[in-house]
């Protein structure tokens, strides 16, 4: 098993499974999906049990939070390397997209992390998600590649499965930029990068609801709460779908 794709997902099912539909894509490498649900009260879980192989279910009484689902997700992963991705996120070749990642990882055995650049879809796009997409691109692109202090995004995150265990896993203590702070410890015991030829679409609608200056302004404040401190300010990822 090559790669193991990991859905966190809470009523996701307007998307969800265009999104599963969309990995099933995938003919020429070995892979298995695994949804971790983290209570949906929609038909998430029915559409997640006909296309995905493996179900996670969260059944306590607390809300679950992002990290605490991608690594329920990766305790079941078979897989050699680990796909966290968003229900809102497509890829449009497969095939290309899984074999470029296998030949970066092949080349660079110290490669620990790998992100891809990111644009909201043609169908959603506006003026103001081609111009923050551009910079956001280019500021992971500086961070990871150039600087070596890694920011990245949770869109989509491919970890080897060995240096997703040697860091311990997403921080659960961590509501929000648990995704920065994955690639922070991973670039401890390799390299992380962005690849600008690995391109993914998702929706953009987070950034469509709340505004991108105040979605900037938060992942800004939360960044660097992070980076310095191990925790976030938001103490609840708002649900947005």
């Amino acid at each position: 098993m090559k790669f193991s794709f990991i859905i966190p997902t809470l009523n996701e099912e307007k998307i969800l499974e265009r999104m599963l539909t969309s990995l099933h894509k995938l003919k020429t490498i070995p892979f298995e999906i695994i949804v971790s649900d983290g209570g949906s009260t929609d038909g998430t879980l029915a559409i997640a049990r006909h296309l995905a192989d493996k179900v996670i279910e969260w059944r306590e009484p607390t809300r679950q939070n992002i990290a605490m689902g991608k690594n329920a997700g990766a305790r079941k992963a078979r897989g050699d390397f680990l796909v966290f991705i968003d229900a809102d996120v497509f890829i449009s070749d497969m095939d290309s997209f899984f074999s470029h990642v296998l030949r970066r990882f092949e080349r660079d055995p110290q490669l620990s992390g790998l992100i891809p650049r990111l644009k909201v879809l043609a169908s959603e796009r506006t003026i103001a998600d081609a111009m923050f997409a551009a910079y956001f691109n280019l500021f992971n692109r500086v961070m990871n590649n150039v600087l070596h202090s890694p920011a990245a995004p949770g869109e989509l995150q491919i970890i080897p499965a060995s240096a997703f265990s040697k860091a311990g896993g997403y921080d659960e203590s961590i509501v929000a930029l648990e995704d920065m702070d994955m690639f922070m410890r991973l670039a401890r015991i390799g390299t992380t990068r962005l690849d600008p030829k690995l391109v993914v679409f998702h929706t953009g609608r987070r950034a469509h609801k709340v505004g991108w200056l105040c979605l900037w302004a938060l992942w800004t404040v939360n960044g660097i709460m992070v980076k310095f401190f191990r925790r976030s300010v938001s103490k609840e990822w708002k649900v947005i779908r």
